[in-house]
């Protein structure tokens, strides 16, 4: 997934309605930044169910791809939110002095993944930093890949480019690979043979917050009311497709990428669930798309030893906590 992103100027207005007659919803555009696919089953499920209509919002999801950028499209004040990366690329922003805020973390975990082959001596965390071969892309080189180092003794110099084809990796059972805890695992075990070996990067101390939700500052400062309710309403439609009938939100998945199957949305969202990629820790208390000082400061701290980040970098400013944790949509968990 690319690293790249940044901001928006919403352009929805609450309808002033005359006597009986129904306030207009807000129209929005919510970019993603991949595919569609089950990463994004709660926002589909919030159209679906009709959660976003009950928050007074019309929501239009506009999917994202190796062609687009829905990041300059919020930056243009064509899109009202955009489904972000991890923090990394909110800090860039600051860095960078892009008016983008994160408003809240959809993911509690990264989903980014090392794969390897198992029973070739490559079977424990510990054991990964000695593979001769690392298939990593160039975006990876410049967010997480630099922690690995730091923190675990990864090389630059076993570094291979990763065109994101497992082709090379299925071939060398010596090597390691970047994933996505709910795809690329799934091709190697279809089309190599194996169950690889999974580690997710969040259980070994990547501690970035994922899929978050980007605005403009400006929309955070002069429309908190419509952030609130998108950030809300989201939260509800995460609730119902974990834990409801996501039927229909899947069914629009496929209809708006012809690729995805059922089987790779089915397994998608056992492995997800299993992980606790979006409901686990702070989110058990607080809610879903809870966000911490404590955990930002972990993760920067982290960044700033990987030589990402300077320490001088204001990196609060690249997100609030004015939206989150207030415990929407808890009453929606399985007790």
């Amino acid at each position: 997934m690319s690293i790249s992103r940044f901001a928006l100027f919403a352009l929805s207005a609450v309808a002033l309605a005359a006597p009986g007659e129904a306030a207009a919803a807000d129209q929005v555009r919510f970019g993603l930044n991949w595919l569609p696919d089950p990463e994004h089953g709660g926002y589909y499920q919030a159209v679906a169910d009709g959660t976003y209509a009950k928050y007074g919002l019309d929501v239009t999801i506009v999917p994202g791809g190796p062609q687009t950028n829905n990041a300059i499209l919020l930056i243009s004040g064509k899109l009202d939110f955009y489904m972000g990366g991890n923090m990394v690329q909110a800090f860039s922003a600051v860095q960078e002095g892009v008016p983008i805020i994160v408003v809240a973390a959809e993911y509690q975990k990264d989903p980014q993944v090392i794969m390897s082959h198992p029973g070739v001596g490559l079977d424990k965390w510990s054991d990964l930093p000695k593979a001769p071969t690392a298939f990593i892309s160039k975006e990876a080189l410049v967010s997480f890949y630099p922690w690995m180092k730091s923190a675990y003794g990864f090389k630059d110099e076993n570094v291979r480019p990763y065109t994101f084809n497992a082709g090379p990796f299925i071939a060398d059972k010596n090597s390691i690979q970047q994933g996505y805890l709910n795809s690329e695992p799934h091709e190697v075990e279809k089309d190599g043979g194996f169950k690889p070996n999974v580690f997710l990067l969040a259980d070994e101390g990547f501690s970035a917050y994922a899929s978050t939700i980007e605005a403009r500052k400006e929309t955070v400062e002069k429309n908190p009311d419509l952030v609130q309710r998108f950030v809300d309403a989201t939260a509800i439609g995460w609730y119902h497709y974990l834990y409801g009938d996501n039927t229909k939100a899947n069914e629009a998945i496929k209809k708006a990428n012809p690729d995805m199957t059922d089987d790779q949305i089915a397994y998608s969202n056992t492995v997800m669930k299993e992980h606790g990629v979006i409901d686990s820790g702070d989110t058990l208390t607080m809610g879903i798309g809870a966000m911490t000082d404590a955990r930002m400061k972990d993760f920067f701290d982290k960044m700033v030893k990987a030589g990402v980040f300077k320490p001088d970098l204001d990196f609060k400013k690249s997100y609030t906590l004015q939206f989150v944790n207030k415990g929407v949509g808890l009453d929606q968990r399985p007790k």
